[in-house]
């Protein structure tokens, strides 16, 4: 079965039943309805995926894999703002008449800085380091840049990649301040996954370890019975991920790149209620 599945289910049980609840708390998010959307959460979730050994989607429900790598290409290969390069629309609610999401995400994957060895922006360093210092301890990127938070239409979520060479191997660790466990988990582990896949096809190194570290794991009071029903399901064999071997440059990739082999999953939840 499905390792994937395993740590989500564990996951969303130790939430529901050990998490702590902001229903006599102020929040923020609302329901489209207006009503104040709570939450239950644990602090501190640290999950981790041998990426050598499976390729860890759900299989408890589908995680739409395209979608999610058109995504990810947005941020880290476009480096873009701007919803009008990305093909879904996940991201309407946060953008202007423009269709700009101001300065985050793909803007500061942007940003050039300056080094010794030239100047690069983040997406670049870390390409450079893999192929040319793989064994460095400094190999990360950030993009909760406090100077231009004002000008964000969404702080970041998953905020910082960690890359770690051991012997031949890249593993990676995503931090992320706060996660929708039900509408998110797995869409991000998807993403930088990939993420993982690819730069270590493009450094001439194989995939090791993905740690995801979440800050606040929640579930919102909506989503509970809709998780206490996905993780009863059935679990299956975790699919096997194939990408273009032919393709040697990260800004070669497509979608298109990407096919997931013996893909079993059960039926998708539809009409997830988002609080904004």
């Amino acid at each position: 079965m499905s390792k994937a599945d395993k740590i989500f289910v564990d996951m969303c049980r130790d939430i529901i039943d050990n998490g702590w609840s902001d229903k006599d708390c102020e929040v923020r998010p609302r329901w489209e309805d207006g009503t104040p959307a709570h939450t239950i959460k644990k602090f501190g979730v640290v999950n981790r995926y041998n990426l050598d050994e499976e390729f860890p989607i759900l299989t408890l429900r589908p995680t739409y894999l395209k979608s999610a790598i058109d995504e990810l290409l947005w941020i880290w290969q476009k480096k873009s703002n701007n919803i009008k390069d990305l093909k879904s629309h996940i991201w309407d609610s946060w953008a202007d008449e423009n269709g700009s999401i101001g300065k985050a995400y793909g803007y500061q994957m942007s940003v050039k800085h300056k080094y010794p060895e030239g100047e690069f922006d983040q997406v670049d360093r870390v390409l450079f380091d893999l192929k040319n210092n793989p064994y460095s301890r400094r190999i990360m990127t950030n993009i909760y840049v406090h100077s231009d938070l004002s000008e964000m239409n969404l702080y970041p979520c998953a905020y910082s990649m960690t890359f770690n060479v051991t012997g031949n191997k890249l593993n990676a660790v995503l931090n992320q301040r706060s996660q929708d466990v039900l509408a998110a988990n797995n869409w991000n582990v998807v993403q930088y996954a990939v993420l993982c896949h690819i730069f270590a096809q493009v450094s001439g190194l194989e995939v090791g370890e993905f740690v995801h570290v979440i800050a606040d794991a929640h579930i919102y009071d909506r989503h509970i019975p809709v998780i206490e029903e996905m993780i009863s399901r059935p679990q299956f064999d975790a699919p096997k991920l194939i990408l273009n071997k032919e393709i040697k440059n990260f800004y070669d990739f497509t979608v298109d790149d990407f096919v997931l082999e013996n893909y079993q999953k059960n039926e998708q939840i539809k009409n997830i209620p988002i609080a904004i």
